[in-house]
């Protein structure tokens, strides 16, 4: 086995427009980082830029399902500079994307450090790292906007070094959109977390949101036609969802900010030591996709939210359906994201019409529905939204008689409002692996839910 004991010199850069990849190390290698044993891989920017790392690792022994187990952390430095943590959740190879900041052209030094102080783990192995530079454009401008997040580290939550094992960040995107001001633009920037020891309780996660990790965007900024940040516009979401001012510092123009909250709100004072700098690459268009949809594009962050959800007592093996603190086995459920407009009138803020999603089995008589018959456990919002049914164990698509599209008052002043359901993005089961099987339902599903005809076949009947 092939490891890598001082730096290796990369060559091999080749050039796209503004995007120049690296590679760090070559394929079918190990990279083994321990405690004492830094690794330093050299690599060459051909262009000034904001720079992106993809790290594939796994960590021996780890188990995010198994308590003091949880995970080992690869702490990233860049020429000497802490950049981000990466918490290796899994002895199975997992592969990440990085932000590593601003980089001029030229030769580079990245620093792999096992960082024993939060790690559970005894060692990391490191089969891939992979950097590429964006030097221009709106990619650019996105990149280079991006927040850097620290941890959470609250006494009333597990203080220093917690998201090592609970409630860690697994991914981000950005949403760019035009802004009031012609030629302006508006970056948004969420993240995902493995879950949320605080807020809404996992059945409440899994039918109205259907996943049980936590979502939340964290930083917005306009910036003008130039890419240049508008003074007076940057906010975060501040504890209790409040949108409020960004008031921290920048490093370059990344804001610093971290999570402070049991159900990860963002205050703009930094004190934790692990640092979290995910690549907000991906982006996300909220008119036709679910922010769930970004979880399928990384399909292991089913494994380590589920595996989040076992280990913390959460899944049962036949939970009763008002339970408020516990699920059945995540692969029990089907899981679907749903467009639907609400009209005549639109859902207000006290009185509104939701959605629920039931399934009937073939030579089953029962309707399984996702809200469980809990109103507040229907769909309000009108952008594509996620969802779960619970189903019995084993089911799967071929098992499908029908599924039906069910328009749900959530008080007895039932406004009258029609729900026009458009179509379902995508409808799965999870495998043995906890992750997304081959979905088997996607497109127009159109249908119209009235007070006079509340139900509607959307798929199979």
């Amino acid at each position: 086995m092939r490891r890598f004991s001082r730096a290796a010199v990369l060559a091999g850069v080749t050039a796209l427009g503004g995007l120049v990849a690296v590679p760090a190390a070559t394929a079918g290698t190990t990279t083994v980082v321990e405690r004492g044993h830094d690794r330093t891989i050299t690599f060459r920017a051909d262009r000034t830029g904001e720079a992106l790392l993809d790290v594939t690792a796994a960590a021996p022994g780890v188990s995010w399902g198994e308590e003091g187990h949880e995970s080992a952390v690869l702490s990233l430095y860049v020429d000497g500079r802490y950049v981000t943590d990466d918490v290796v959740p899994a002895a199975f190879p997992i592969t990440r994307e990085f932000a590593l900041g601003h980089l001029r052209a030229g030769r580079h030094r990245l620093t792999l450090r096992f960082a024993a102080d939060r790690s559970r783990g005894t060692r990391v192995d490191v089969t891939r790292t992979a950097v590429r530079v964006v030097s221009r454009g709106r990619d650019y401008v996105d990149l280079a906007h991006a927040p850097i997040l620290y941890g959470r580290n609250g006494a009333d939550s597990g203080g220093p070094f917690q998201n090592a094992f609970t409630d860690t960040p697994l991914v981000a995107w950005h949403e760019d959109v035009p802004a009031t001001v012609p030629g302006h633009r508006l970056l948004t920037y969420s993240y995902i977390w493995s879950n949320e020891d605080g807020g809404t309780s996992t059945p409440q996660l899994m039918a109205r949101w259907g996943r049980t990790t936590d979502i939340e965007w964290i930083y917005q900024v306009e910036v003008d036609a130039r890419g240049h940040r508008v003074p007076g516009t940057a906010v975060i979401q501040a504890p209790n969802h409040v949108t409020q001012p960004f008031g921290g510092t920048y490093e370059g123009d990344h804001p610093l900010m971290q999570t402070c909250t049991l159900n990860n709100n963002i205050c703009d004072k930094v004190d934790d030591p692990m640092r979290f700098f995910l690549s907000t690459s991906a982006s996300l268009n909220a008119a036709t996709e679910a922010r769930e949809q970004i979880m399928d594009r990384n399909p292991w962050t089913y494994w380590v939210s589920d595996a989040e959800s076992r280990r913390e007592g959460k899944v049962e093996a036949d939970p009763p359906t008002s339970s408020t603190t516990s699920i059945a086995d995540p692969r029990d459920y089907l899981y679907l994201v749903v467009r639907k407009v609400t009209e005549n009138p639109p859902n207000g803020a006290l009185d509104w019409v939701g959605l629920s999603i039931g399934v009937r089995l073939k030579d089953d008589p029962t309707v399984y529905r996702s809200d469980h018959l809990f109103p507040d456990r229907s769909i309000q919002r009108d952008l594509p939204a996620a969802t779960t049914v619970q189903l019995p164990p084993g089911t799967t698509p071929s098992d499908i008689a029908e599924i039906t599209a069910i328009r749900v008052p959530t008080s007895n002043a039932d406004p009258g409002s029609t729900i026009e359901v458009q179509a379902v993005n995508r409808a799965f089961f999870l495998g043995r692996d906890d992750e997304p099987q081959r979905s088997f339902l996607s497109g127009t599903t159109p249908a119209t839910l009235t007070k006079a005809e509340p139900t509607a076949v959307i798929y199979g009947g």
